[in-house]
């Protein structure tokens, strides 16, 4: 009896959790790019792991290259090293009133995207698709980040000894605001802002407005 007892204990426990699996809402592309938002403020006391910038860095060896060169290499950056970089990179430039990231919420690591060749319009290709499917795995890993294109360039490598060019930085981490989207049309201001709550506000065009009819 014992036995059976226990083993009707098991079969009730695997399908119980065979049952909230399957309630549990798929992460869909459409999923993953609404949580895909550009964090400027992250939970300090949340310490990015070295597997985790690795398993983003990895999605690279899948994805579309142009003309399949296939020239970005990653530098990842985890917090021993992130401080060195935080004086060299600007967030926020909509909102240059608010000194982006507040005290206590900078990231603790980064990726630091380089290229074998000089920039290009192949790179540039290579550089946008690289940049949103790492963002995408980030989130997928329930991580957040953010592009950043307003650096300085000469501070980063030397701070980094990198032996090729930086183009992007991507901050990775824990996200710490709420941000939403909000629909405009096309003639709306596009600046994203904050209002009096601190909600973080990303104007978007409908999808009808993206349309060439």
């Amino acid at each position: 009896m014992a036995d059976n007892y226990l083993g009707r204990k098991m079969d009730e426990y695997f399908a119980r959790r065979d049952d909230r699996a399957a309630r549990r809402p798929a992460m869909t592309l459409d999923r993953l790019l609404l949580k895909n938002r550009s964090h400027r403020g992250y939970d300090a006391g949340f310490v990015v792991r070295d597997d985790q910038l690795r398993r983003i860095i990895e999605v690279n060896a899948r994805i579309p290259s142009a003309r399949n060169q296939q020239v970005l290499r990653f530098r990842p950056v985890l917090a021993d090293e992130a401080p060195a970089l935080l004086p060299h990179i600007r967030l926020g430039g909509a909102l240059p009133e608010l000194h982006l990231p507040l005290p206590g919420t900078e990231p603790n690591a980064f990726i630091v995207v380089c290229s074998t060749v000089g920039e290009s319009r192949y790179v540039d290709i290579d550089l946008g698709i690289s940049a949103q499917s790492m963002l995408l795995k980030a989130v997928e890993l329930g991580l957040n980040g953010i592009c950043i294109a307003a650096f300085d360039k000469e501070k980063i490598a030397d701070a980094l000894a990198l032996p090729l060019e930086p183009l992007l930085v991507l901050a990775i981490g824990k996200g710490a605001e709420r941000i939403e989207l909000t629909e405009i049309g096309e003639n709306d201001n596009h600046d994203y802002y904050r209002d009096e709550h601190g909600i973080h506000h990303v104007p978007k065009l409908r999808a009808d407005d993206l349309i060439i009819r």
